[in-house]
């Protein structure tokens, strides 16, 4: 556990010495800013049209603003994480520390650990920030706060899983822009390819909406939770870090 801490607060020390880090979050609440003014701006002409028309159909917040601020967000993060995860491992091989690294008494475990989780906390703090947009927000309309904690929950599962992928890439390489272009391409892959399910045999469709983040994670910004999501998320992030730690032991063995 030791180890574990002395991991984890070395490596947020370093995302908060990082001008990376600033820049991140600065686009991302920006970008974030962006959306939730324009969502703000179509809900209300969209509320006046209803008040106007009674006919047409209900709005509520998480449906019409909300739901959809929260898929956008997990669009934006999808290009941060590779941002925030690139130099975790591979700047220690470029540098030479991680044999060092490895040298001292700590697990591969507690190293892998560590740094997924300083990646995973750096992230949740991002998708935290925004809880301002929506605090300001409840003090205008009545909130379904049930269905937010749930689009939240699995906003922070899905970033945990890009996380766990970002850590894994980070461990195969020692260039940085590598480690991010690696971390990139694959999760925007797994992220779409259940769009390509209408097209192919249903039995195949299946299977890429089996592996798809996006289709696992399209419930919660409806509030919804189902446990295969759940489960999906959680076997992504075990097997993610998983494949770090044998990455690393493998890198052990060769020194």
């Amino acid at each position: 556990m030791r180890a574990f801490l002395a991991i984890y607060r070395r490596e947020m020390a370093s995302y908060f010495h990082s001008p990376v880090a600033y820049v991140v979050l600065v686009a991302f609440m920006l970008l974030t800013g962006y959306f939730f003014y324009a969502g703000v701006s179509f809900y209300t002409l969209a509320s006046l049209q209803v008040m106007q028309n009674p006919m047409m159909m209900e709005l509520n917040l998480q449906d019409h603003l909300m739901g959809g601020l929260i898929s956008n967000m997990s669009v934006i993060l999808l290009f941060a994480a590779p941002l925030l995860t690139m130099r975790l491992l591979a700047e220690e091989r470029k540098s030479g520390t991680l044999e060092l690294l490895l040298s001292y008494p700590l697990s591969d475990v507690s190293v892998v650990l560590g740094k997924f989780f300083a990646a995973w906390s750096v992230l949740g703090l991002m998708v935290a920030a925004t809880w301002v947009q929506t605090i300001l927000l409840s003090f205008m309309a009545p909130m379904a706060w049930l269905p937010l904690a749930i689009s939240y929950g699995g906003l922070l599962l899905m970033v945990g899983a890009f996380a766990a992928f970002g850590v894994w890439t980070s461990s195969l390489t020692e260039n940085q822009i590598v480690a991010a272009f690696a971390g990139f391409l694959p999760l925007i892959i797994l992220w779409a390819v259940g769009w390509a399910a209408p097209l192919v045999k249903p039995s195949l469709g299946e299977i890429l909406k089996g592996l798809s983040l996006g289709t696992h994670f399209q419930g919660f910004p409806k509030g919804l939770v189902d446990t295969a999501d759940l489960a999906y998320f959680v076997l992504f992030i075990g097997l993610f870090i998983f494949l770090s730690i044998r990455t690393l032991e493998a890198k052990r063995w060769k020194a």
